[in-house]
């Protein structure tokens, strides 16, 4: 399987804005980005109407407080504005500009709408060929870099092992604790596991052999993966994937969660990939997606 050997190197980073609350938090942190990068930062509006002129007004009101805070952390800074559909725009923007780190805000809503995100942040995460960083409301407070408690999803698929590296090279350029998350799952829902007891005794022997087998290859494969150069603890656990980023996140106060996506083919962008759409929704820290 060739895996694509990726670096944290940011030089460019775009920050869409609607001027919601959600867009701000995702600001504060693209700010942290771009000061601890030493990166330019533009901050983008795509809207469909033909008011390019007081949309620029309104942007360059909006973000100066911003753009002071971004040159003191040692970053450039900039606003633009586009017209057209907003995930089309921002996704064609960045290719334009050629930025290397997408930053957007996730809305907290509820209910049965929690379940369907059909939101623009979803649209260009389908979509996007760079890093997209989605900030939930939840990560609220004042942003601070480096990153310092980074948890990666690993399933052995090439786009989960290029995001591995790249969570690597962001670790050790923070000299920040890494977990690498692998989960065995079952045609059950667990936690809690079969009962052995209830079950005839040769299959449950069976059953448990093979629980420690597919354990022991699976803690063997990521160690041999995360290799050395700085903090990485290799966690093989059981159960639901997306369920068991999110409950090791919370465990552990991770500040920052990493995974990969598929590739950019139709079937690709049509399934998303069910455990990166259900950590987005849910995780309460910042989530950095990679696609192949």
């Amino acid at each position: 399987m060739r895996v694509i050997k990726l670096s944290m190197r940011i030089t460019h980073i775009l920050c869409p804005t609607d001027y919601s609350e959600a867009a701000a938090n995702a600001l504060e942190h693209a700010v942290a980005v771009a000061g601890w990068y030493k990166a330019q930062l533009t901050v983008l509006h795509v809207g469909t109407g033909p008011s390019a002129q007081s949309d620029m007004t309104r942007l360059q009101r909006e973000t100066a407080a911003v753009r002071e805070e971004a040159a003191a952390a040692g970053g450039t800074f900039e606003v633009a504005v586009a017209e057209g559909e907003p995930a089309c725009g921002i996704v064609r923007q960045a290719q334009q500009r050629s930025a290397d780190l997408l930053v957007m805000g996730t809305h907290g809503i509820g209910g049965f709408q929690r379940f369907i995100l059909g939101s623009v942040t979803e649209k260009v995460l389908r979509t996007a060929a760079i890093p997209v960083l989605t900030v939930p409301p939840r990560a609220g407070g004042k942003a601070h870099l480096p990153f310092q408690r980074m948890v990666c999803g690993v399933d052995f698929s090439a786009c989960s092992l290029s995001a591995l590296e790249y969570s690597r090279s962001l670790a050790r350029q923070a000299q920040a604790s890494l977990i690498a998350v692998h989960s065995l799952e079952w045609p059950w829902e667990e936690p809690p596991p079969p009962a052995f007891n209830e079950l005839p005794s040769g299959e449950a022997a069976a059953l448990q052999a093979y629980r420690r087998t597919r354990e022991l290859q699976a803690n063997e494969r990521l160690a041999s993966l995360v290799g050395t150069g700085c903090r990485v603890t290799c966690r093989v656990v059981h159960g639901k994937a997306y369920a068991a980023v999110l409950r090791i996140a919370e465990e552990e106060h991770a500040d920052l969660i990493v995974l990969g996506v598929g590739g950019r083919s139709a079937v690709d962008r049509a399934v998303f990939g069910s455990t990166t759409n259900q950590v987005v929704r849910q995780a309460t820290c910042p989530v950095l997606t990679i696609r192949l």
